[in-house]
């Protein structure tokens, strides 16, 4: 043991350039615990930032680092032990800023900004955001093959960035309205998983009481999840219109994909909007395929920034959640200034096919896919960032990836056991009324009471 105490004193002296002479585990733990501190990068000042994230990610308290050293050095004594160097909170980089992709705009002088600040507790809430809606999803889909989930379910994975950048970018109070590829904003708006899964499963525990399933859920601020192709367009440019009238300084995100973007109803409500100015932020979620069609294919014009004509535009990383959360942030700004409606695309990727019943691989290759797994990724992009800038550690990052495993695989067991809703319930929450109302059942000798 003490020769091994002194091949590893001798190793760190001639790295540190220090006399290191240590006697015991105890003594080289603490050279070495300098020493780390010592190589650390130097932490930026912290800034203040505009926005705090909802809530703290899920990360296990720690003791500060002279106790660790004191508990480990115990441990270590007995032969065949590791030599393991932990850190503390204070380690790590509190903020960094990062370059980001410049965005493409239309009628602008100017665009989003092209750097970015990052603290670490928001890069920590960011990148636990985007994988809990990865594996809810990935949960999905291995409900769905089983036959626990059925009829239409649309996943999201892959595009986990735009709904984590914008959500962070807005404010709880502004609204959002989508199409049916909505689980990730139901989960970003504030619904738990486990509610969002037994939704999928139709069960009563589910956010919409087991009725909607994969496209119909809703939430305060949340108004779907809507099954027509386009339809969600003109109800969020009347919801910017109801901030408009009420005057609460709040706006709409209204998000449609690159297959709704042809609808004529778009641009019947871009006219309204532009001609009213509404605070209307219109996002087209480009993930390349409409349905099994590319873009290429089914639009004259893929620069989908530029649609809204007189209305002004950008085109942004879908990819980089800082790319989206500055240029939505720039979009609300403009929006609440009084000047109108903005166009923003987003270019992202779905891995999935269009829904469950599409194996996404008839109109385009696997290999493509897997480029912009590699490549592309926006959980990996993250994580690659605050590790190679010191705001994290891998440990702690996998303690989340572990957390979030079992709160999905815990909902994901509520989503099976909960009941099915009962025949008495299947009218209820259709018409908004008071006192009840008798609705015809399955012949007319039997009624149902509608229950709001």
């Amino acid at each position: 043991m003490q020769n091994m105490l002194t091949i590893i004193s001798n190793a760190l002296c001639r790295i540190t350039g220090r006399n290191v002479g240590a006697q015991t585990v105890s003594e080289l733990l603490i050279d070495l615990s300098e020493y780390v501190n010592v190589t650390s990068p130097a932490a930026p000042a912290l800034a203040q930032t505009q926005r705090q994230p909802p809530k703290p990610p899920p990360v296990s308290a720690r003791a500060p680092a002279a106790e660790l050293v004191s508990s480990q050095s115990d441990q270590l004594d007995r032969p065949g032990a590791r030599v393991v160097v932990s850190r503390s909170f204070a380690d790590f980089t509190p903020q960094a800023t990062f370059d980001i992709k410049k965005c493409d705009v239309h009628r602008l002088e100017e665009g989003p900004p092209v750097q970015a600040e990052l603290t670490r507790e928001q890069g920590l809430e960011y990148y636990r955001v985007m994988q809990t809606v990865r594996r809810m999803e990935l949960k999905a889909d291995q409900l769905y093959k089983q036959k626990i989930i059925r009829g239409f379910c649309h996943l999201y994975d892959g595009q986990e960035a735009c709904a984590a950048g914008i959500e962070a970018a807005i404010n709880p109070t502004d609204h959002l309205i989508t199409a049916y590829r909505a689980h990730g904003y139901t989960y970003t708006r504030g619904v738990p998983v486990k509610t969002i899964l037994a939704e999928l499963t139709g069960r009563k525990g589910g956010v919409a009481k087991g009725k909607g399933g994969s496209m119909h859920m809703y939430a305060p601020q949340f108004y779907g999840g809507n099954g027509i192709v386009g339809a969600q367009v003109p109800l969020g440019a009347g919801i910017a219109l109801a901030c408009q009238y009420q005057g609460n300084n709040q706006v709409c995100v209204t998000l449609y994909g690159d297959g709704a973007a042809n609808q004529g109803q778009l641009f019947e409500s871009f006219n309204m909007a532009a001609l009213w100015k509404l605070p209307c932020i219109f996002i087209c979620e480009n993930n390349k395929y409409g349905m099994g069609t590319s873009v290429e294919r089914a639009s004259a014009s893929t620069d989908y920034y530029k649609r809204g004509d007189f209305i002004p535009g950008i085109r942004v990383d879908g990819m980089d959640v800082l790319c989206v959360r500055e240029a939505t942030k720039f979009a609300a700004d403009y929006c609440r200034s009084g000047k109108g409606p903005i166009v923003m695309e987003l270019q992202t990727y779905r891995y999935h096919g269009h829904s469950m019943s599409d194996p996404g691989v008839s109109y385009r290759t696997r290999e493509e896919i897997q480029e912009v797994r590699s490549k592309s990724d926006p959980i990996t992009m993250l994580k690659d960032r605050m590790l190679s800038n010191n705001m994290a550690s891998a440990e702690e990052l996998k303690e989340i990836d572990v957390a979030i495993r079992k709160e999905v695989e815990e909902a994901a067991q509520f989503a099976t056991s909960d009941p099915e809703p009962p025949l008495e319930d299947l009218c209820n929450h259709i018409f908004s009324n008071n006192p009840p109302l008798e609705v015809r059942g399955t012949h007319r000798w039997s009624t149902l009471k509608s229950v709001s």
